[in-house]
């Protein structure tokens, strides 16, 4: 199948979708790297997300839908502005990881894979986040906080919410 001619993506994300089929031996190794970047773009998996990017492959929308309700990253609907994913796994859980977890949660007035009212932050309680060495650890969309306390993870939340955080510098 052809690119289409009309796209719900940037002429910058298509331009990457296409090229991104020629590198692999076969275009649907190419779809979690699709899904990821067209979620970071729209801010989750929209049916017009699913539509467009199994016409680019070739492969049916059911093929794509399969994939993504495999991996838990891969998100259905919108989350916030700042994604807050608190680690639970067995490093992170043995220093208070699930304390971090329980403190969102009541901080933010959300639980696991709810957004706040304002649409500014999304809460999710996730496996290991490969910061086992410095737990508790935190990734707020692409950025890592290690080491926390309630007293810090306030500090986090806060620099966020006033336009301060790691990816708004």
């Amino acid at each position: 199948m052809s690119t289409p001619q009309t796209t719900i993506f940037s002429p910058a994300l298509a331009a990457r979708f296409d090229h991104l089929v020629t590198i692999y031996p076969l275009k649907r190794s190419a779809l979690v790297p699709m899904l990821l970047y067209a979620q970071d773009e729209v801010g989750y998996i929209s049916e017009a997300v699913v539509v467009e990017i199994a016409h680019r492959i070739g492969i049916t929308e059911l093929d794509v839908r399969n994939v993504l309700s495999y991996y838990s990253m891969l998100r259905t609907k919108p989350a916030g502005k700042y994604n807050v994913q608190v680690c639970t796994n067995i490093s992170c859980m043995l220093r208070d990881g699930y304390g971090i977890l329980e403190h969102c949660k009541k901080r933010l007035g959300i639980g696991h894979k709810e957004v706040t009212a304002d649409g500014l932050f999304s809460l999710e309680e996730v496996e290991c986040i490969g910061a086992c060495c410095w737990a508790p650890a935190v990734q707020v969309n692409y950025d890592f906080y290690d080491e926390l306390t309630p007293e810090k993870m306030d500090q986090i939340l806060d620099d966020y919410q006033a336009g301060r955080g790691k990816e708004t510098v």
